[in-house]
């Protein structure tokens, strides 16, 4: 059998090459499709195998500036040949999924979110702008909601990394969605008995992760907040924060292991579609202080339910409801248990996401080679 994987960009390694990684591991002969490649900048188990790039990667500034591209992303995607395959999977955040399938093969789409840039943070992203500029986007948005909407068709079956992102599928595309949450790699974190000495955020610095939120509401506090991460809003982000607030960029996996470990809870102020980071927080047993939107439901356990607390949620986003919410993670500290945490942690761990990702995979391949749509029967995976 002859498999194809599909990728939007390898440009770090982030929530959706975590889940790419395991595929590349599962499937050690497939070939990897992206628009973009930066050499070096994912796990070997990604480089280690055949990698086919779009036009865009001859472009001008490609590796680091590939989002300016994004009109010419579907042209590029349907550009790549995937004649000879039997099975396609694709991982897709932005046009990964809109790739042409053989009309002979499988494609499975694990997908992190539809292309949040024109559906529900189109005015986040591209809704800011004024005059020419905003007309420009608005006619870019419309034109990749018709492209996205109208690609999704070539998907014959959809995993979504949430419920979250399940609905947003059924609503954007009319199809219905398996679940199955991303993989969090809990080997690489522990516990730690004493109480944590600083709040964290680990994030890219954009908008819709609103780091600025937690900046504002610990500004005047004088908690000490240490904020892991990069990206555009940097310059910006640091003009906010006061003298208790310390930046320190990327960190390794060692390095951030160690920071979580070293927390008193992490604040996670945007809206996700699944969120790993406070999954990564709580393998590490630290609670998390989380705006109660998106993918953060379906991973923090609030106190008052029954089984072990591993966060609270704040429901709006507003400076003074964050800092309420510390104050009130503080009063009822002695609720979240390190070690319960990381149980509950455990049951989002890279193993059971592999299994029950392949068994899907296989299951779905076996229904359509025994549906006669493959030119023939091919053996389990």
């Amino acid at each position: 059998m002859k498999v194809a994987l599909v990728h939007d960009w390898l440009t770090g390694m982030r929530g959706g090459e975590k889940v790419l990684s395991v595929l590349c591991e599962s499937f050690p002969s497939a070939d990897l499709y992206t628009l973009v490649h930066d050499r070096g900048s994912v796990t070997k188990s990604i480089e280690g195998r055949r990698i086919v790039t779009s036009f865009i990667q001859k472009l001008p500034f490609a590796k680091s500036a590939y989002r300016s591209y994004l009109p010419l992303f579907p042209m590029a995607i349907e550009g790549m040949s995937l004649k000879g395959y039997d099975l396609v999977i694709s991982t897709s955040h932005c046009v990964a999924k809109g790739v042409i399938p053989p009309d002979n093969a499988l494609h499975i789409c694990y997908i992190h979110t539809p292309m949040r840039y024109v559906w529900d943070m189109y005015h986040e992203y591209l809704g800011t702008r004024r005059g020419v500029s905003a007309l420009l986007a608005s006619v870019l948005a419309h034109y990749l909601r018709l492209w996205d909407a109208s690609s999704s068709s070539r998907v014959d079956h959809f995993i979504a990394n949430s419920w979250n992102i399940a609905r947003k599928v059924k609503r954007y595309y009319g199809r219905d969605a398996e679940v199955i949450h991303p993989p969090v790699d809990c080997s690489k974190f522990s516990c730690s008995g004493l109480r944590g000495e600083y709040y964290l955020v680990v994030s890219a610095f954009v908008p819709y992760k609103r780091v600025d939120l937690a900046i504002r509401a610990l500004n005047t506090s004088g908690r000490r907040l240490v904020v892991a991460g990069k990206g555009p809003e940097e310059k910006r982000l640091k003009k906010l924060a006061w003298a208790n607030v310390e930046f320190i960029g990327w960190k390794t996996d060692s390095e951030l292991a160690r920071l979580y470990r070293g927390a008193r809870a992490l604040i996670f102020p945007g809206e996700e579609d699944f969120g790993i980071v406070p999954l990564e927080a709580m393998a590490s047993g630290r609670p998390v202080i989380a705006f109660g939107r998106g993918g953060a439901l379906e991973t923090v356990v609030p106190p008052g339910t029954g089984r072990s607390a591993t966060g609270i949620f704040f429901m709006e986003q507003e400076s003074s409801a964050l800092l309420e919410a510390v104050s009130v993670f503080e009063r009822s500290e002695s609720l979240f248990r390190p070690e319960a945490i990381r149980e509950h942690a455990l049951g989002f761990d890279r193993g059971v996401f592999k299994e029950r990702l392949l068994k899907s995979i296989e299951a779905r391949y076996l229904e359509f080679t025994r549906s006669g749509h493959a030119k023939k029967a091919q053996p389990a995976l």
